[in-house]
């Protein structure tokens, strides 16, 4: 049977990118990014609706996020879902959470001139950084490690 598992969002970082590393020095930047969606109702009134998405970046790409977004920056993310399960300390009971594990991003911030020659701050200069206008692209070997723990 066929499956397909790809994500894409767009919306505002909740906080800053919290970053740390794995045993083994991966880094793992995790952040929850706000979606919103706006619609009339039968009445005519506007509503909203925000959904809270939690993301773990992995690697090289969690690091860049980590250095370049903060709270309440627009992002483009692409990923897949991926639940995580565990039980509970107190209670013994199982618990599960679905997430995003990103691979691949855009920075879409507004135009803000604190960086020269780039049109928000989010976005990179020099030699080292990331294309701001491109996705930074996943990395062979980027991912979750099968064998290392999470430090948060």
């Amino acid at each position: 049977m066929a499956s397909f598992n790809k994500v894409i969002l767009a919306g505002n970082l909740t906080r800053d990118p919290e970053l740390r590393y794995t045993p083994k020095g991966t880094a793992v930047a995790r952040f929850t990014l706000a979606v919103s969606r706006t619609w009339t109702g039968e009445d005519g009134q506007k509503k909203d609706e925000v959904s809270f998405i939690d993301i773990d970046a992995w690697g090289r790409q969690g690091e860049v996020i980590a250095q370049y977004m903060k709270k309440g920056r627009p992002f483009l993310i692409e990923g897949r879902l991926k639940q995580d399960t565990w039980e509970d300390k107190n209670t013994k009971q199982k618990q599960s959470k679905l997430k995003v594990v990103l691979e691949s991003f855009s920075f879409i911030d507004s135009n803000r001139g604190d960086v020269p020659g780039a049109s928000g701050p989010s976005r990179p200069t020099g030699a080292a950084a990331a294309p701001a206008a491109a996705a930074v692209e996943p990395v062979e070997g980027d991912g979750p490690p099968e064998s290392d723990d999470v430090p948060f």
